[in-house]
């Protein structure tokens, strides 16, 4: 049986931006090359995972670090990995350097900074630990390796297969999600399975789907809410829809897009850690749902909104029990508080959430 990215009840496993189900299927479908990048793949997935896992435990038996802040000042360093697997890597590109002549270290160096300015000036959060923490970044992992992950302290990028996947240093969502799973990582500590690992899940493509939007100049209603659009080289098609999840993709070697877009069709099994990549859907959709009813850019209402759940210790409190609905009613509470508990901003809140079948 193989295992699989992600898999695992650690809060601080690796997170891939490519669900398991997606590289399964390629195997199953993929022609004998394609199959062996996805079997690859998912080996290397299985390695770093069972690594991470190594290095949580160690430090939970020591003593907690302590955090040195920094000022409010980005600070990147881009590694080349050069098709190996030992992270991070050599040196190419550090903070305030020129670009080189590597497309990947350039797209890394610039979305890095991109996804720091976007908490700054809109959240005003320091970084991905809110202490200025430097963002690293390592391109070129592994050979034709078909994902990019957060490992607890940097961004690490595959090069794709060139025939399924393009680079993953491309899409700029992609980077905001991952680096997301840090900010959640500090923040609530969400587990990685079931509800709790699917709504970690969610948090990172809300906040990579706003980071790609304010880089943009998009509202609500100019955004294609498509994550991982121009890392397929399948035209037209991404791995995830906010809008409408199961429609993101539909082609002969990835299968047909299963995300079930509410609760009366929440995928219950026990693949993906309880179908953490699928049930994203739901929560992904009532952020878009909210996101639109609001209106303007969606990072200024209901991005605040879901930033403040976010924050709030009460979602870390119950950082393992979490459900779609406990989590709802946080969203639905800061609106409240927030704009007033018979304002507009928390009835479309509570709105998008009935209509996707948490709330009654």
């Amino acid at each position: 049986m193989l295992e699989q990215c992600c898999v695992s009840g650690h809060r601080h496993s690796i997170f891939c931006i490519v669900p398991p189900h997606v590289l399964r299927e390629i195997v199953i479908r993929g022609d004998d090359q394609q199959r062996r990048f996805a079997l690859d793949t998912l080996g290397h997935d299985t390695t770093n995972r069972s690594h991470r896992q190594s290095a949580t435990l160690a430090q939970r038996l020591m003593a907690a670090p302590v955090v040195k802040r920094r000022a409010p000042v980005v600070h990147r360093n881009i590694y080349d990995d050069k098709h190996g697997t030992t992270l991070p890597g050599q040196l190419v590109r550090a903070e305030g350097h020129a670009p080189i002549g590597d497309e990947s270290a350039n797209e890394a160096y610039d979305s890095l900074g991109h996804v720091f300015d976007f908490y700054l000036k809109v959240y005003q959060r320091n970084s991905v630990d809110n202490a200025g923490l430097p963002l690293n970044a390592t391109i070129h992992y592994s050979d034709k390796y078909n994902n990019a992950f957060w490992n607890g302290s940097e961004m690490v990028f595959g090069d794709g297969d060139g025939r399924i996947f393009t680079s993953f240093t491309k899409p700029l969502d992609v980077i905001g999600h991952e680096l997301t799973h840090g900010v959640t990582q500090y923040e609530a500590g969400l587990a990685y399975h079931d509800q709790p690992g699917a709504l970690n899940e969610s948090m990172s493509d809300v906040f990579g789907i706003m980071i790609k939007q304010y880089v943009l100049n998009q509202t609500a209603d100019q955004a294609d809410w498509l994550i991982g659009a121009g890392l397929l080289t399948f035209a037209n098609q991404a791995l995830r829809s906010m809008k409408a999840p199961g429609t993101a993709y539909d082609n002969s070697i990835m299968g047909k897009d299963p995300q079930p877009a509410d609760m009366a069709h929440y995928i219950q099994t026990q693949q993906d850690n309880g179908g953490v990549h699928l049930n994203s859907g739901i929560p992904n959709r009532a952020f878009y749902l909210a996101a639109t009813a609001l209106g303007g850019h969606a990072w200024e209402k209901a991005g605040l909104l879901w930033y403040d759940t976010l924050r709030d210790p009460a979602l870390k409190n119950q950082a393992d029990t979490v459900t779609f609905e406990s989590f709802a009613n946080l969203t639905v509470a800061h609106a409240a508080t927030r704009y007033g508990a018979t304002s507009t901003e928390r009835t479309a809140v509570e709105k998008a959430w009935q209509t996707v079948g948490v709330l009654t």
